[in-house]
């Protein structure tokens, strides 16, 4: 015997009919500490258009991932609901030296 689905009322936003992870350049950047990064962006798509949802980076070394809230960068335990603090100086290349 089938289920039936409960459909409920609800103000959340619906889930993407699509999500998709873009990594924004080909070679690691490095930040202020040395370490190595690369840039990444999630869009979704609710109809026929993708849409940018979120922007971060992934540390190499670590694995660590941090993703983009306002100005700053924090842990990307802040998607789970964690009171993460802002992290300075991440996801931010160094500027070359000359």
């Amino acid at each position: 015997m089938a289920q039936k689905q409960v459909r409920r009322f609800s103000r959340e936003r619906p889930p993407p009919r699509e999500t998709r992870v873009r990594v924004l350049q080909n070679t690691t950047s490095i930040d202020k500490s040395g370490r190595a990064f690369v840039p990444f962006a999630v869009d979704v798509r609710f109809g026929d258009e993708w849409q940018d949802d979120l922007a971060g980076c992934v540390y190499r070394g670590s694995g660590e991932i941090f993703v983009k809230r306002g100005d700053s960068y924090r842990p990307a335990a802040f998607l789970l609901g964690k009171n993460v603090e802002p992290v300075a100086g991440v996801c931010e290349a160094a500027k070359a030296r000359s």
